[in-house]
């Protein structure tokens, strides 16, 4: 995951450039999306049939290197489609509320996959990570 939203764009600018401070979120989530939600969070999130936002209640390995990222260190899951299908997921992102909120980061998933009722839907450990560069 390499696109920072427009939100976490301008909080890093000011930080650094306004001298201003980023407050971090007390908690974060990960959403499904069946179209992109480009950085201005306009894309189309899943809703319907038991449709929720995940808390990714594990943290992410710390960030090391010159590569400027960090993975996921345990699995995400929580998503299960019920009542009917949530149609085809292609991309994620993290947002820093349950409902409504800031679009943080997102990305299109290296595989699309269709979510009927009755499916589940995980994120294996290591398998998102987050890339600033």
């Amino acid at each position: 995951m390499s696109e920072a939203s427009d939100y976490v764009e301008n909080q890093i600018l000011d930080c650094y450039l306004n001298q201003s401070n980023i407050t971090a979120p007390t908690a974060i989530y990960l959403g499904l999306h069946t179209a992109s939600p480009a950085d201005d969070a306009s894309g189309t999130e899943v809703s319907g049939n038991g449709y929720a936002r995940v808390a990714i209640t594990t943290k992410f390995d710390a960030a090391s290197g010159t590569g400027g990222s960090l993975s996921s260190n345990a699995d995400i899951t929580g998503f299960t489609a019920s009542g009917g299908s949530w149609g085809t997921v292609s991309h994620v992102g993290i947002w820093d509320a349950s409902t409504s909120g800031n679009l943080l980061f997102h990305t299109a998933l290296d595989s699309s996959a269709t979510v009927a009722d009755g499916d589940s839907y995980q994120v294996s450990s290591g398998n998102l990570t987050v890339t600033v560069a």
